[in-house]
C-alpha cells in the first residue's frame, strides 16, 4: 500500500519553458537554438545543463546563475509555470490520506517560490536546502527521513531516468516514471526504464488509481 508520494520538480510539477527561455535570452541565442541543444543532450543521457556549456563552452554555471540574479534576471516561478493536472491530483492524493511530498534538484530560491504557491502537499523540500542531490544516495536516504512511511510504502514521481527512477528503485522505493518534458517522452518506451519503473504514467491523475489498488 502506497502511503507517501514525493515528486520531483521539473518537468513532473512545472514546466520548464520559462526557464531555457531565461538562459536563452542571458546567453543572447534563439530560444529554439537551445531548446534543440536540450533535447540533443537529453537524448544522449547527458545533464540537461550541458546544452548552456555547448552554448557557451567553459561557462561557470554556478557563476552565471549568481550574476543573472544580481541582474534581477534570476528564477522566477508562478502558476503559470505549473502543469494543470497539479493542484486537482495532489488535491485529491490528500483527501485519500496520502502524505504528498516535493522534493526536487532545485535550489533554495526555487524552495521558496514553490511554497508561496501553496500547493497541496505536506512538504516542499528541495536539494539546495538538504546540500544533496540527485541521483545521490544520500538524496533518497533524505527523502525516506521525511516521507513517513517505509521504502516499499514510498512511492517517488519523476520524468527522469538517471536522476529519478533508478536511484530511487536502488533506495527501495516504488517508481513512478512520467511521460511529461525531453526526458520523459524520450525514455518512455525505453526497457530499462520500464523495468526499473513500477508504473508508467502519462498525467499525475494517474496516481490516484495507483493509490487505490
Amino acid at each position: 500500500m502506497i502511503e507517501t508520494i514525493v515528486l520531483d520538480v521539473g518537468e513532473t510539477l512545472i514546466r520548464d519553458d520559462r526557464y531555457w527561455q531565461s538562459w536563452a535570452d542571458w546567453l543572447d541565442v534563439p530560444p529554439h537554438t537551445l531548446s534543440a541543444l536540450v533535447g540533443a543532450v537529453v537524448v544522449q543521457g547527458r545533464d540537461n545543463a550541458d546544452a548552456v556549456r555547448l552554448v557557451r563552452p567553459g561557462i561557470d554555471i554556478a557563476a552565471e546563475y549568481a550574476a543573472r540574479e544580481a541582474a534581477g534576471r534570476g528564477e522566477v516561478l508562478d502558476e503559470r509555470d505549473l502543469y494543470a493536472d497539479v493542484r486537482p491530483a495532489l488535491g485529491a492524493l490528500r483527501e485519500l490520506g496520502i502524505r504528498v511530498v516535493v522534493a526536487g534538484n532545485q535550489t533554495e530560491k526555487a524552495a521558496t517560490l514553490l511554497r508561496a504557491l501553496d500547493l497541496p502537499a505536506d512538504l516542499v523540500i528541495m536539494s539546495g536546502e538538504w546540500g544533496v542531490a540527485k541521483p545521490a544516495p544520500e538524496f533518497f536516504a533524505r527523502v525516506l527521513e521525511v516521507s513517513g512511511a517505509g521504502p516499499q510504502s514510498t512511492l517517488y514521481v519523476g520524468d527522469h531516468p538517471a536522476n529519478d527512477i533508478f536511484p530511487a528503485r536502488a533506495a527501495g522505493l516504488r517508481t513512478a516514471h512520467i511521460r511529461r518534458g525531453p526526458w520523459g517522452y524520450w525514455w518512455a518506451d525505453d526497457p530499462e526504464v520500464r523495468a526499473a519503473a513500477d508504473w508508467s504514467i502519462n498525467s499525475l491523475t494517474d496516481l490516484l488509481d495507483i493509490v487505490a489498488r
